[in-house]
């Protein structure tokens, strides 16, 4: 079936190189400029190419756009010569502009950056917001190289490997930053989908990170000058290593580069996969690296996503379920078998948190959604492709014979469908042809015991196996939460038998299980929380991932003292009116803490969300008014 996501011919018609040519225009908010699709005919007599476009001016006159679709945009209509005949390539260009109400792109101005000195652009296209950058044809379906020529009077990266000025040399070519408009050339030799394809634009600094021997490939990170240091700090130790471990895995690196570019913060999200350019948030930079495992999640994306992707949206765990199976495979490569359980535990939470929020829309529960034509996949985003897919592929593993059995087959999995768009359908049949190849009729009875409807298609907020996971690093977490909660008769907080030393052992990670722990149990006294967060200094963890968790405690119950008090500094924390004067836009914080304090206060939510809204990214924006 057609991907139900894109109103393009890409069946019919199929772009294979795109040619950008544009110009950053920082004053007017909009990129100006070309784009030319170089195409293959699959069928005789095509009459026309369809393209996706959503709020851009077409300043090509001899084509059309078709009536505009809120979700879906207009289609844009081009004639075709007459008689052409399948196999026949041609070249199609397209000028344009955007406008400002591009879902992809997010126009800062220099307050909202590190600097406060010039104004900053990134985008963010998946997963169908591409339309909005370029007439395309925006489905995963469709993989294409690209090349691109970028004016701007502030450094650009793509994602694509750089071309000229060298990301080593003077920044913005020796030119003056902010006034002298410098062209940059990239270029993706290798094909990927719509959605990879992204541009940045602002006031940072490269530098490279220590090459590995006999690696061709390159890593380094981009930051305003304001963070390149703790950037470099905090990304410099793993993210090479984390590269050397997952091609013994799965297979080399084909990307040639893999750079980190560290966003302001309203960057919606924790990481994202942009080819040879991984987006991080900024909220990543804890100063103790304890948050560096989401680029091992991004960077396992150039093999799961990148290199085998979801042929459309209905198909989006694949992606999201292999990257974080995997990811947690590598934790326990590079660490234990504790810390990938450890994971998991965390994983589960949020997945019955997310599960809980969809009860009234249980599509959406599933993890092979059937889309609509015109149908949002973003209305579906949340935890449950990424934790139930990999629960799914953690089940496969166990079922069939653990690590020993399942490892040659992902190395299989990944160079068979490499650099290939996939269907669940497509997957499974290999799953059943390898182990038959690899196992016989033994291996496919094992198979057959896995209630593949339930996984695939179940809606509730049960998997359909009890999952059971390492607790070796959870068990001080969970007997220090059961402590608190025996506590709670004690009614004066000096009278309360913790320290500060509680702590003293316990990583990052198993701080966050002993706050999700607590969220188990009835909600604390006023008094506990605040004790709590005084004692253990969650009430101003520099750690976000902390920091959430506590406000998640501290709202639990939204009649107490506590919850009134800790409502207004957990919203104005989440959106930086807490003296950083910075939203912080990513939205696994933003959602929750609205959510929340939404349940304390509404007046406060919807006061300090109509005061910030415009600081947030479309995406996350448009996601927050449902909430």
């Amino acid at each position: 079936m057609p991907d139900p996501t894109t109103q393009s011919n890409y069946l019919q018609i199929t772009t294979r190189h795109l040619s950008l040519e544009w110009r950053v225009d920082f004053v007017q908010k909009v990129v100006i400029g070309s784009v030319v699709h170089d195409l293959i005919l699959n069928e005789d007599t095509v009459k026309e190419l369809v393209l996706d476009t959503a709020d851009l001016i077409i300043e090509s006159t001899e084509y059309s756009l078709g009536e505009n679709h809120a979700v879906m945009g207009s289609a844009l209509h081009i004639p075709l010569p007459k008689n052409l005949k399948a196999g026949d390539l041609i070249s199609v260009k397209v000028t344009y502009k955007t406008t400002q109400e591009s879902t992809a792109l997010q126009w800062l101005e220099k307050e909202q950056t590190q600097g406060k000195v010039f104004p900053y652009l990134f985008s963010q296209c998946q997963p169908i917001y591409a339309r909005t950058l370029a007439p395309i044809q925006d489905t995963p379906s469709v993989k294409t190289s690209y090349d691109a020529k970028i004016s701007a009077v502030l450094p650009v990266l793509m994602s694509a490997i750089r071309v000229s000025p060298p990301s080593e040399g003077p920044a913005h070519d020796g030119k003056v930053i902010g006034k002298d408009l410098v062209t940059y050339t990239y270029r993706q030799p290798v094909p990927i989908p719509s959605y990879l394809i992204a541009i940045a634009s602002g006031n940072v600094r490269y530098r490279a990170f220590p090459k590995v021997e006999g690696k061709e490939w390159k890593c380094g990170i981009w930051a305003e000058p304001e963070l390149i240091d703790a950037s470099y700090w905090e990304f410099s130790e793993d993210t090479t290593k984390f590269l050397v471990a997952e091609e013994k895995l799965t297979t080399s690196y084909r990307f040639g580069v893999y750079d980190l570019l560290v966003l302001p913060p309203s960057f919606p999200y924790g990481g994202m996969e942009n080819a040879c350019l991984t987006f991080v948030t900024p909220t990543l930079l804890a100063g103790d690296r304890s948050l560096v495992d989401v680029v091992l999640h991004e960077l396992t994306h150039s093999y799961f996503g990148n290199g085998v992707t979801h042929a459309d949206a209905s198909h989006f765990w694949l992606n999201e379920g292999w990257t974080t199976y995997m990811e947690r495979l590598l934790l326990q490569v590079l660490y234990s078998p504790a810390h990938r359980g450890l994971s998991y535990i965390i994983g589960a939470k949020s997945l019955y948190d997310d599960l809980k929020q969809y009860e009234s829309r249980p599509k959406y529960q599933r993890l092979v959604i059937h889309f609509e034509p015109g149908e949002n996949p973003d209305d579906a985003y949340s935890d449950v492709p990424y934790e139930k897919g990999a629960n799914l592929i953690l089940h496969l593993e166990r079922t069939l014979g653990g690590l020993d059995v399942f490892l040659p087959y992902v190395k299989d999995y990944v160079n068979t469908f490499m650099g290939k768009s996939i269907t669940t359908e497509q997957w499974r049949a290999h799953l059943f042809a390898y182990y038959q190849k690899h196992g016989g009729n033994d291996k496919i009875k094992l198979l057959d015991t896995v209630d593949w409807d339930a996984w695939l298609h179940g809606e509730g907020l049960q998997l359909p196996v009890n999952m059971q996971y390492d607790t070796t690093l959870a068990t001080q977490a969970y007997a220090l939460a059961e402590r608190w909660d025996a506590s709670r008769s004690t009614t004066e907080p000096s009278n309360l038998d913790f320290k500060e030393s509680d702590l003293q052992e316990m990583s990052s990670v198993q701080i966050v299980v002993f706050m999700e722990r607590l969220q188990i149990y009835p909600a604390l006294p006023s008094t506990h929380i605040y004790h709590l967060g005084k004692l253990y200094h969650f009430a101003n963890s520099p750690n976000a991932e902390i920091r959430l968790r506590f406000y998640e405690v501290a709202l639990l119950d939204p009649s107490s003292s506590a919850a009134k008090m800790y409502a207004s500094e957990a919203v104005r924390w989440v959106v930086g009116d807490d003296g950083t004067g910075v939203v912080k836009g990513r939205m696994k914080f933003c959602r929750p803490v609205f959510r929340a304090v939404y349940r304390v206060d509404k007046t406060l939510a919807l006061e300090v969300f109509e005061t910030f809204k415009n600081s947030f990214h479309p995406i996350a924006r448009k996601l927050m008014e449902k909430v």
